[in-house]
């Protein structure tokens, strides 16, 4: 899956970033090229691995790179009226090339919540690969104006994308940790899991071919209808010496256990199915979805694979359940587990219900405000004002 990468706003700067790192360590193949836009000059001067030419400030005529001040309207106002220097760094990609654009942001502050949606309604306009987004939810400690920028963003960025992919910050967060510690490590969390499902068919490890390639043919389809997608990861670290796991899995002695591979790989798929997904649901109510085994290719079982798809389709009560496998280098062997379309969603009816709340607390605040003021200054018409 070859994909054009665009970060907005400092949080889909940074993943954007990360994504860079990480497909280069892994060898995947699947980032083409990767672009981060902002307004403020600080975030994009932080960036390690985008290219100096891929960082696009915008809004200098309003905000003169600082920022927008988490105010998502005037985001989505300065992505309107400077989408034309945005243009200009996408016109540097081979998009010939590309299998789909993938528009990274935070949906809690406001260059990115408002510009994302800007951003992925002109792609769709002017190109005809898939345009998918990544949008990340604030955690509910965050504060009211994240969660209603996110409930707002949240209802144009689905609209505007072929689908949305979720990061709720909310599950991954951990007691206690730093906030600048929290996100260093949520990131790679991110990259890791989406960078394992698009990097899925890239050949990039010499003699590592797929018993069942998982192409982007896969995840378009998987991702194809719309909605809403979240991904679930689990793995297992595994021996590579010859008379250990390894020849378990591959049949290489007259110990071979193939009921055994395959048990383990239905477990990873169940764990990754049930256990914690990017953004929470329920299962059951998934359109589509995609198994992907991950690991050495002595490792990967197909009865494993083909058991696990089946599992998911049982629970889903979809049958468009793909599946397929990704032999890796490394020693671990895993699942990824993709749901596409899914709609019991807890976590965005909270965030909805709370973006609610704060949008009327906000205007009543002003309101109150705006009447205290007129009357501090009321001198009941005993003195006037110089102009």
């Amino acid at each position: 899956m070859k994909l054009a990468l665009i970060g907005f706003g400092q949080a889909g700067g940074k993943v954007v970033d990360q994504f860079l790192a990480y497909d280069d360590a892994i060898d995947g193949g699947f980032v083409e090229s990767g672009i981060a836009v902002n307004t403020a000059t600080t975030d994009l001067q932080g960036l390690e691995n985008v290219s100096h030419e891929n960082r696009v400030l915008i809004g200098q005529a309003r905000v003169n790179g600082h920022g927008v001040g988490a105010d998502n309207e005037l985001g989505a106002e300065v992505a309107e009226a400077d989408i034309d220097e945005v243009q200009h760094a996408i016109d540097s990609i081979p998009t010939h090339e590309i299998d789909a654009f993938l528009v990274v942001a935070g949906m809690g502050g406001g260059t990115g919540s408002g510009g994302a949606p800007v951003l992925a309604k002109h792609l769709k306009r002017i190109y005809t690969q898939p345009v998918y987004g990544l949008g990340i939810l604030p955690a509910t400690d965050e504060g009211g104006i994240y969660t209603l920028n996110a409930a707002r963003s949240f209802r144009t960025f689905v609209r505007e994308v072929d689908n949305l992919l979720v990061f709720d910050n909310d599950v991954w967060r951990s007691a206690g940790e730093s906030v600048r510690g929290g996100y260093d490590r949520i990131n790679r969390e991110i990259v890791e899991r989406f960078g394992l499902l698009f990097a899925a068919g890239e050949v990039g490890h010499g003699d590592h071919v797929a018993e069942s390639v998982v192409d982007s043919s896969e995840i378009i389809n998987t991702l194809s209808d719309g909605g809403i997608s979240t991904i679930g990861y689990a793995s297992e670290t595994v021996e590579t010496g010859g008379d250990g796991l390894l020849s378990s899995f591959t049949g290489s002695d007259d110990g071979f256990d193939e009921g055994s591979a395959t048990n383990r790989m239905t477990s990873l798929v169940r764990e990754a199915t049930l256990g914690r997904l990017t953004l929470p649901c329920d299962v059951g109510s998934a359109d589509r979805g995609l198994v992907v085994a991950t690991g050495p290719s002595e490792h990967l079982n197909r009865k494993g694979v083909e058991r696990g798809r089946q599992w998911l389709e049982d629970e889903t009560g979809s049958m468009e359940i793909r599946g397929g496998d990704y032999p890796t280098p490394d020693d671990e062997v895993g699942a990824i587990v993709l749901l596409s379309g899914v709609t019991d969603v807890p976590r965005v009816d909270q965030l909805q219900q709370v973006g609610v709340e704060a949008k009327e607390t906000t205007e009543e605040v002003r309101a109150n405000a705006e009447n205290e003021f007129a009357s501090l200054v009321d001198t009941g018409g005993e003195l006037d004002a110089l102009f």
